[in-house]
């Protein structure tokens, strides 16, 4: 890794180590992605980012504290089409609610895979499981550009509001594409900028941290992800999160 690659990744790993801990001591919502302020974290479901983007049944079937930690700009599970018996990997799985929510979709002869490189989410998502019962889960740790499972693993890819915080995407899709089985599909939710915003100003936007400075543009993703090797590739926008800048539901197909 580079050395600003490195740099990038130690914040987002404190960040959302802090954030961990915050939601572990106080259980308040955090909300990881958005503005930063003087505080590290503000107690918000503010409209762009956080557990509003959720079914008031699908927060009832998961312990409080995962419901109260999601961080995300999207609600995956919601456009993923899981199916019973489904195997599903979590890209950035921080405290679980997105794992257990799709572990509970593709039942008993499915599986959930989370993968974090945050050892203290790593720590909460584990206690989640513990109290959901959930026995067809398993949190591993590790970072999304180099994903810790087999060739041809998963049917399902998800991720919420976390692959914008890579500082080497290419390498994100190419391992997409790796673990998925043939005619496997994504289903991700991740902050996209309007095509004529340069990365000077999505940096004017907001930080890399706060996922806005590392959002690719609309153009930038679905080239991204066609050199992967994806087809069937779609982004659309589902709410605005800044000037220029979207949340977006993002699906593709591995041939």
């Amino acid at each position: 890794m580079t050395d600003s690659t490195t740099e990038i990744r130690n914040k987002v790993r404190k960040r959302y180590a802090d954030a961990a801990l915050s939601v572990d001591s106080s259980c308040c919502e955090t909300d990881c992605c958005g503005p930063e302020t003087s505080d590290a974290f503000v107690t918000t479901d503010s409209g762009e980012f956080g557990t509003w983007l959720y079914e008031a049944d699908q927060l009832s079937a998961i312990p409080d504290g995962a419901a109260l930690a999601s961080l995300g700009c999207g609600n995956p599970t919601a456009v993923a089409e899981l199916h019973e018996g489904e195997t599903v990997l979590d890209l950035g799985s921080g405290a679980g609610i997105d794992v257990l929510l799709s572990a509970r979709r593709v039942g008993p002869s499915g599986f959930a895979y989370g993968i974090d490189m945050t050892d203290e989410m790593l720590a909460l998502a584990r206690k989640h499981q513990q109290e959901a019962g959930a026995a067809n889960v398993e949190f591993r740790r590790g970072v999304i550009e180099d994903i810790p499972l087999d060739d041809a693993a998963v049917d399902v890819i998800i991720s919420n509001c976390v692959i914008n915080l890579s500082a080497d995407k290419p390498a994100v899709f190419a391992e997409m594409h790796r673990v998925l089985r043939p005619g496997g599909r994504i289903g991700v939710a991740d902050v996209v900028a309007d095509d004529l915003l340069s990365e000077g100003d999505r940096l004017e936007r907001g930080s890399w941290v706060g996922c806005v400075a590392g959002a690719l543009s609309f153009a930038e993703y679905r080239n991204g992800l066609a050199a992967a090797g994806f087809t069937d590739i779609s982004i659309e926008s589902t709410h605005g999160v800044t000037d220029g800048m979207h949340s977006a539901i993002v699906r593709a197909t591995k041939a």
